[in-house]
């Protein structure tokens, strides 16, 4: 076993004590919070007491021990991977001290390499014992010199700021100096130049070209190998062209733009972002490659693990006012190093032990880069936007690293941080009101923040239900308005081949989703952001055959401000007029969602069979928005409500506590099957003929419910669940001029 993996082990059964333990094996040890990457980490909270940099240490001479090398590759490959994580470790006076001195610890190969060159030494971690010359006796002598641990006996040297070192140590330094920088140039963060002083080690005769490949293959297999051996199997074949490069050709040309921007994003393009068509948008904007040209000498940290939720567009407008900041311009030569690290950091937080994204601070970035325009970018102009600005900065001690972020003001960090506790209480939803306030959004542009994914898996698993709506559409072009995952749109695809399918959302977030899934799965459906009210600034007037509303206008009716209140009957009318406006004559509007029983007046009991069941209906009289809820106890585990009442409260309590937050804020029966006419009539006039109108007992809820409650009328005797959905067709009488 290696050496390092004998020591590592040792420290972690308890059996090697501070005093034992070599120089790198403290440094790694008293990482109290690593630095780390948190691009492959599922839960942030999983970090807590653990030490993850060594943990990934050791993996890397797992793989090492298991490579079919030479020893003194081995020996020189182990010095190189026990260093390389260094700058991420080490307690925090450590870290304070070593700053102070210049280690750059946030370009993490450079800073190890400073710390190998001030801590390191020949025989820190193998001593005597790990020279074996028998292994060497065909070997020249620098190379004898560059394993063999006794004082060096060659007269090459290297003069550093640490003194005159053998060739032994300045090729581990360099190794470690550039480790990782591969993988690096792979994923697009890092010029080709970065690698040039590999190729020193042939022409200073301390390493043949075959030795070169084989240390590099080695080496970035034990990287790359140790984070997943899956991605080291998918890029193995690449690493192997660089390297060959690196040693033949050490002035190769750089990626162009558009490939190293492509490879920055290239978790985006996995999720479905269509590169292609994003860049021929900015292209047609701006000159991107003239913009972008000051990148190609710099290296350019986390850009992935902190931008690949933005689009395109917003990273490249982070990259400008990046390069147009007047930090940037104080020193423009002596940078290096860009480092997205802050931004990254701020982008995570933990959410039932899983990393989830800050949805809040993404959406509020989203809006502050929009209100940049290119032309002030490219003038370097400062906008004022409440409670938020970028920042780009230097350390007093690294002038070569530029470090990027976004800063929130005290007020708005503390309530994202409201946001994030009220998560799983009726507090939430005021809570994002609140935010949406303080950054000026319009409150209907609402998203689901924490739970979108959730949200949207549950919209495709109603597809059976949607299905139906294929036997009313007409027509060619079809506009479903909150398409929510897209099942709807992929029913019509499917089904309806011959339609165009088009949806429409104000979410951000159902937008991105859908976007990538049609880029993923090559769907021809489109998608666009938009507002239901004003459909005809998206698509022109009189040219759409069928309009969708599938579950979607009580969501309208809920959250939309009216004449400065929700739950507004003239919401739906403008919903209505809005989409009656955008129809072909003979086209048609499927109304698909809640509906109330009439009459109203009657009665319902419901006597629950779960202990907690009361309770429930308790916090949901007081927390339900839509209006108010009263009943009569009529015994501990029994009440009587209006027939709405007790439906509206059931949809609630069908859906569980995971879903409560959001369910309280909207009200799925919004009409009687008459009130729903009459809307209709008032909105849309006689133009429009009501060709459908249907009501049922949606399936599922009879079961859901059954071994829950008893639904009984007021005599306690045992009544079915009232009808809880209801299907309209409208249609737009052919001969009659628009409204």
């Amino acid at each position: 076993m290696l050496n390092a993996l004998k020591a590592i082990q040792s420290y972690k059964s308890g059996h090697l004590f501070e005093g034992e333990q070599t120089t790198w094996l403290q440094l790694l040890a008293a990482a109290e919070q690593p630095n780390i990457n948190l691009e492959r980490i599922h839960s942030i909270a999983e970090l807590e007491g653990t030490n993850p940099v060594l943990d990934y240490v050791e993996r890397t001479l797992q793989v090492l021990e298991q490579l079919q090398v030479s020893f003194w590759i081995r020996e020189i490959l182990e010095d190189v991977l026990v260093w390389s994580e260094t700058a991420k470790a080490g307690s925090p006076k450590q870290r304070r001290k070593w700053q102070k001195q210049g280690v750059n610890l946030f370009v993490h190969n450079v800073g190890s390499a400073q710390l190998y060159d001030m801590y390191g030494s020949v025989g820190n971690l193998h001593g005597k014992q790990g020279y074996r010359e028998e292994e060497h006796s065909s070997r020249s002598e620098i190379l004898r010199d560059l394993s063999n641990d006794d004082p060096i006996r060659s007269t090459q040297t290297v003069q550093t700021a640490y003194g005159s070192l053998t060739p032994r140590h300045e090729i581990i330094r360099t190794l470690i100096a550039t480790h990782g920088l591969i993988g690096q140039y792979i994923r697009g963060e890092i010029p080709f130049a970065e690698n040039a002083p590999l190729h020193s080690f042939i022409t200073q005769g301390w390493l043949t070209a075959d030795e070169m490949k084989a240390i590099l293959i080695a080496l970035n297999e034990c990287i790359i190998a140790g984070v997943d051996p899956a991605l080291w199997n998918q890029v193995q074949a690449e690493v192997q062209r660089i390297v060959g490069w690196i040693i033949t050709e050490p002035d190769h040309t750089d990626w162009n733009v558009k490939e190293r921007l492509s490879r920055l994003r290239s978790t985006s393009i996995r999720q479905g972002e269509a590169m292609d068509e994003a860049y021929a948008k900015l292209q047609v904007q701006l000159e991107i490659e003239k913009l972008l040209a000051p990148l190609a000498h710099r290296t350019l940290w986390y850009v992935e693990s902190a931008m690949h939720d933005f689009s395109l567009q917003e990273m490249v407008k982070i990259f400008l006012l990046t390069l147009n900041s007047e930090a940037m311009e104080q020193q423009w030569d002596a940078v290096r190093h860009i480092s997205f690290e802050p931004l990254m950091n701020t982008m995570y937080y933990d959410y039932k032990g899983v990393k989830k994204l800050n949805i809040y601070k993404k959406r509020m970035i989203e809006k502050y880069l929009e209100q940049y325009s290119w032309e002030q970018i490219e003038a370097g102009e400062t906008i004022t936007y409440p409670h938020l600005t970028h920042r780009i900065e230097r350390h007093p001690d690294l002038r070569d690293t530029l470090f990027v972020t976004f800063e929130f003001s005290p007020a708005a960090e503390k309530l994202i941080a409201f946001c994030i506790e009220a998560e799983k209480s009726p507090l939430y939803e005021k809570a994002v009101l609140l935010l949406f306030d303080l950054f000026g959004l319009r409150r209907d542009a609402y998203d689901r923040f924490h739970n979108e994914e959730t949200y949207l898996a549950d919209m495709n698993s109603s597809g059976d239900y949607k299905k139906v709506l294929l036997d009313y559409m007409v027509g060619k072009r079809v506009l479903d308005i909150g398409p929510g995952g897209g099942i709807l749109l992929d029913l019509i695809e499917q089904e309806r081949p011959e339609m165009e399918p088009i949806g429409i959302d104000i979410s951000a977030n159902v937008i991105e989703a859908l976007e990538r899934k049609k880029q993923r799965e090559a769907h021809r459906w489109q998608v666009l952001k938009g507002d239901a009210l004003q459909l005809d600034q998206y698509v022109q007037s009189g040219t759409v055959d069928t309009v969708i509303f599938s579950s979607i206008l009580h969501e309208l009716y809920s959250y939309i401000e009216r004449d400065g209140r929700r739950f507004n009957r003239d919401t739906v009318v403008a919903v209505l007029r809005s989409s009656f406006n955008v129809l072909s004559p003979g086209g048609r509007i499927l109304i698909r969602d809640g509906i109330m029983t009439e009459p109203e007046v009657q009665k319902r009991r419901i006597r629950f069979l779960e202990p907690d069941g009361m309770r429930w209906l308790e916090r949901y009289a007081q927390d339900f928005q839509g209006r108010s809820i009263e009943f009569e106890q009529i015994s501990e585990n029994e009440a009587m409500l209006d027939i709405n009442d007790a439906m509206e409260f059931l949809y609630t309590y069908t859906w569980g506590e995971e879903a409560y937050v959001h369910e309280i804020q909207e009200q799925f029966g919004i009409f009687t099957p008459s009130a729903y006419e009459h809307c209709i009539r008032e909105a849309l006039g006689e133009q429009a003929e009501i060709i459908t109108f249907r009501h049922f007992l949606q399936e599922g809820y009879t079961e859901a419910l059954g071994e829950r409650i008893l639904f009984m009328d007021e005599h306690g005797q045992p009544a079915p669940l009232p009808d809880s959905t209801c299907l309209i067709v409208i249609e737009k009488k052919k001969g009659m001029a628009d409204r």
